[in-house]
């Protein structure tokens, strides 16, 4: 199997992160290149080091963020994925959602696969992201033990893993959700920066 040039740590309940889920198959696609996904929860990342993000959203009238929604609907229909935003339960509280995700650490393609499911769980089908028993349903749907994840999701390894995910994309200058790094030391943000991970990745070989 080739490397895991790419790096990518990210929380469910955002929908640019969603779209730059969907579109980072075409680039691993055109480059050969892996992908490990690094569940985090994005609120810690905002409370530390980007705040300003709640005052946005505090802002009705803040003309960036409405013309931000705009552009995101665009995006999803370039992109052909399905994005309900907000949502009734926006802001979606995420840590059960993405200590479900860190059960699957170690298990790479069952993780893209629940990514997967859960991202058109909470924004397609406007699901409850924050509910335990939606996020086991969410699994079972892909064919994992729902039940089981739920169980190794409240045990003090899988939350340590989380909180050591969040601490360390701080750390590496990430302020928010998708953080992408190319060969660990070339840092993305967002959807919009795929076109430069995937120039990154083609300038570039390990």
């Amino acid at each position: 199997m080739a490397a895991e040039r790419i790096e990518f740590f990210y929380d469910l309940s955002s929908p640019w992160t969603y779209l730059a889920f969907h579109n980072l198959g075409g680039v691993l696609a055109r480059t050969g290149a892996q992908v490990r996904l690094r569940p985090i929860l994005v609120g810690g990342v905002f409370n530390a080091v980007n705040p300003s993000v709640y005052a946005a959203r505090d802002s009705a009238d803040n003309p960036k963020f409405k013309h931000s929604w705009r552009v995101m609907k665009d995006w999803a229909a370039l992109a052909g994925v399905e994005i309900n935003f907000p949502s009734a339960y926006h802001p979606a509280k995420s840590v059960h959602a993405m200590r479900m995700a860190c059960t699957l650490a170690d298990d790479q393609k069952s993780l893209m696969k629940f990514t997967k499911a859960a991202f058109e769980s909470y924004f397609g089908a406007q699901e409850n992201l924050d509910d335990p028993d939606t996020l086991v349903a969410i699994a079972h749907r892909v064919g994992l033990d729902g039940e089981t994840m739920r169980q190794q999701s409240q045990t003090d390894a899988v939350k340590a893993l989380l909180r050591a995910n969040t601490d360390e994309v701080i750390a590496r200058g990430g302020y928010g959700s998708p953080t992408i790094f190319v060969d660990s030391s070339k840092m993305y943000f967002g959807n919009d920066q795929l076109p430069l991970v995937e120039f990154a990745l083609n300038r570039s070989h390990v």
